[in-house]
C-alpha cells in the first residue's frame, strides 16, 4: 500500500467526539493547498453512516458554503433527521473556525428488490491504453511555476488514466462528453462502508472540468476562477473500487458565471454503481484594466 492510500484511508477513519459529533483531519487527501471537496463530502458521508445501522446510503446532496483550511481538524455535526421504516435521512454540517464549511444530507435505505434497468456504457479504450496521471503530470510540471511544483507531482491516492487527455497548458475547444478511468487498489478488502466513502471522495475529481473543455480552459490558464458548489451522488449498486470503473463525464449547460456537470460510473463490466451532478462557478478572470 502507497503512503498516499494509508494516509486517505485514515482520514476516513474520523474520531467519534461525543454522541453524533465526530472530528476528521483536515490535512492530506488530493492536495495540500486546501481541503478537497471530495475529502469532505467523504467525511461527512462517513459521520453519517456512524449514526446508522445496517442501511446503506442511496444518495448524498451537498452544498460547498465555505473553503476549508487543512490545518486544522473539520468538525461533523450529525443530525438524525428521520428513522422511517425503510428509509433513515441524515443531515451533516461540517464546522471550521465555529463557521459551517458544508452541509451534506444523506439518506438511506433497507434492501429491496424492485425493477432493474440502466444506461449502456459507453465504449471506451481500456484503461491499459492511457498514461497514468503521474506520467501526464511530470511531462507538464517544467512549464508551471517552481513553487506549484510539488504539490503538482506528489503521489496521490486515487490511480487515474483519462482518455485522450488534454494539453493541461494550451488545450484545444473540445465537446464537454470525456471519459477516464479511476481505482485505488488499496481499496481492496475494505467494507462497503469505505468503499462508498473512496467512491464519493474520487467523485469529485476532473467533474467540474467538463465545463471547461468546449471553452479550452484549464485551471492552469489563470484565466477562469473556478470552485464547486454542490455535489449530489447516487449509488446505484455494491462498489469494489480496488478495480477499474469508468467515469462518463459531461457538461450540458455553461452560463452565468456557473457550469453544471454530470457523470456516470460504471465498473468494468458494465455495470452503473453511482451517478454524480455538480454546479461549479466558472468566473472569468479579466486583466486589470478592464471593466
Amino acid at each position: 500500500m502507497t503512503n498516499a492510500a494509508r494516509q486517505l484511508l485514515d482520514l476516513l477513519d474520523i474520531e467519534q467526539l461525543e454522541v453524533d459529533l465526530f472530528r476528521g483531519t483536515g490535512a492530506g487527501g488530493e492536495t495540500s493547498m486546501r481541503i478537497f471537496g471530495g475529502h469532505v463530502i467523504a467525511q461527512a458521508l462517513m459521520a453519517a453512516y456512524r449514526t446508522v445501522p445496517e442501511r446503506a446510503c442511496h444518495s448524498l446532496h451537498a452544498y460547498f458554503i465555505r473553503p476549508g483550511d487543512p490545518k486544522i481538524p473539520v468538525i461533523y455535526q450529525v443530525d438524525r433527521a428521520r428513522d422511517g421504516g425503510s428509509f433513515t435521512t441524515r443531515r451533516v454540517v461540517a464546522i471550521q473556525h465555529g463557521k459551517q464549511i458544508l452541509n451534506l444530507s444523506a439518506s438511506f435505505q433497507v434492501g429491496e428488490e424492485g425493477f432493474d434497468g440502466q444506461h449502456e456504457m459507453p465504449q471506451v479504450s481500456a484503461p491499459e491504453n492511457w498514461p497514468d496521471r503521474p506520467e501526464l503530470r511530470e511531462a507538464f510540471a517544467e512549464k508551471l511555476p517552481e513553487k506549484y511544483r510539488g504539490d503538482f507531482l506528489r503521489e496521490r491516492p486515487i490511480e487515474i488514466r483519462e482518455v485522450e487527455p488534454r494539453d493541461f497548458m494550451t488545450p484545444e475547444k473540445v465537446d464537454d462528453r470525456n471519459y477516464l478511468w479511476f481505482r485505488m487498489a488499496a481499496a481492496e478488502g475494505q467494507n462497503p462502508v469505505m468503499q462508498h466513502a473512496l467512491l464519493a471522495y474520487a467523485s469529485d475529481m476532473n467533474l467540474l472540468g467538463s465545463s471547461l473543455r468546449p471553452h479550452g480552459l484549464t485551471w492552469f490558464q489563470g484565466k477562469v476562477m473556478t470552485a464547486s458548489l454542490d455535489h449530489a451522488m447516487w449509488f446505484h449498486a455494491p462498489i469494489r473500487f480496488d478495480e477499474w470503473h469508468l467515469y462518463a463525464l459531461d457538461a450540458p449547460f455553461t452560463g452565468g458565471a456557473r457550469g453544471f456537470n454530470r457523470g456516470m460510473i460504471y465498473n468494468q463490466n458494465g455495470q452503473l454503481v453511482a451517478s454524480v451532478a455538480q454546479e461549479g462557478l466558472l468566473r472569468p478572470i479579466r486583466p486589470k484594466g478592464e471593466g
